[in-house]
């Protein structure tokens, strides 16, 4: 891998948490795909487009990338091994020949200038250390009319959906997994709006988007899954077992009221960015 300015996110999804969702990418696609429809709508991918997938993870969005730039070119950047191993996998298995994956840090990787025509990304943005000097990179690796699309998570309240799901859960949270680190640095759209301005980028929106998460079949198979993934697994480490016995059985009552025919759906709600290159970065700031 090339040179590192995440080290900690590098890190953290080369390891347990990064493995879990390499383990479990359906689970994890299932959850976050109802709103791979607004995202690509935003993108709005040609033929022959060229996409660099920002933060790809286990490769979804760079497969539905590859599929609707039939006649160009898919390219995800990822910092997890794990993760890339199931991405090239499922791209094989599915026959693709017009994507690759690379593994290394978006924020500093070196990408062809004017390489593509798409940057995409289903949150992956969120994790850089300095999203300024990430989005300035990445603005360069853009030809002169591309454009930005990305996916962030909108500030959950109280009276969330999710929130009254998981309420049991809530007073444990108290601290960030290690592949979390970040989720939050991109919730505000003014805060959004002020980093890619002072990256270059121009024609700026932020549009609420919202859809069902699925978690699971039943609440059951939710509950597990919750459970497992990385901010839970890692806030109850030192719980004891009797604790997290009562905690599971109060998530999975609240979890009743969001089962359906489909499985436990989740009320959802993300941002969805778009912006274009521009022609003059602005002086370049800590962000």
């Amino acid at each position: 891998m090339h040179t590192i300015a995440n080290h900690q996110q590098a890190q953290a999804w080369n390891d347990w948490e990064g493995i879990h969702w390499a383990e479990h990418s359906t689970r994890y696609d299932a959850m976050m795909g109802a709103f791979n429809a607004p995202l690509f709508a935003a993108a709005g991918i040609a033929a022959g487009d060229r996409i660099l997938d920002v933060g790809c993870g286990t490769g979804q969005t760079t497969r539905i990338a590859a599929r609707q730039a039939r006649s160009g070119h898919a390219v995800g950047i990822d910092l997890s091994a794990p993760m890339l191993e199931r991405a090239r996998r499922d791209a094989a298995a599915e026959g693709l020949d017009n994507i690759t994956f690379e593994q290394g840090d978006a924020q500093v990787h070196p990408l062809p200038a004017g390489g593509f025509d798409v940057l995409l990304s289903r949150g992956g943005v969120m994790f850089f250390a300095d999203h300024v000097a990430a989005f300035t990179h990445l603005r360069h690796t853009l030809g002169s009319a591309g454009r930005l699309a990305f996916l962030g998570p909108q500030p959950g309240g109280p009276d969330s959906a999710y929130a009254r799901g998981t309420a049991a859960l809530s007073p444990f949270l108290r601290e960030a997994s290690p592949a979390a680190r970040g989720m939050g640095s991109l919730l505000d759209p003014a805060r959004i709006r002020d980093v890619l301005t002072a990256a270059g980028f121009i024609d700026i929106d932020v549009t609420p988007a919202e859809a069902p998460m699925t978690f699971g079949a039943n609440a059951g198979d939710a509950v597990d899954f919750l459970f497992a993934m990385g901010p839970t697994r890692y806030n109850l480490r030192d719980v004891d077992p009797v604790t997290v016995s009562r905690i599971r059985g109060e998530v999975h009552d609240a979890l009743t009221q969001f089962e359906t025919p489909d499985g436990v759906r989740i009320p959802g709600s993300v941002w969805i960015v778009t912006a274009s290159r521009g022609r003059t970065p602005s002086k370049r700031r800590k962000g």
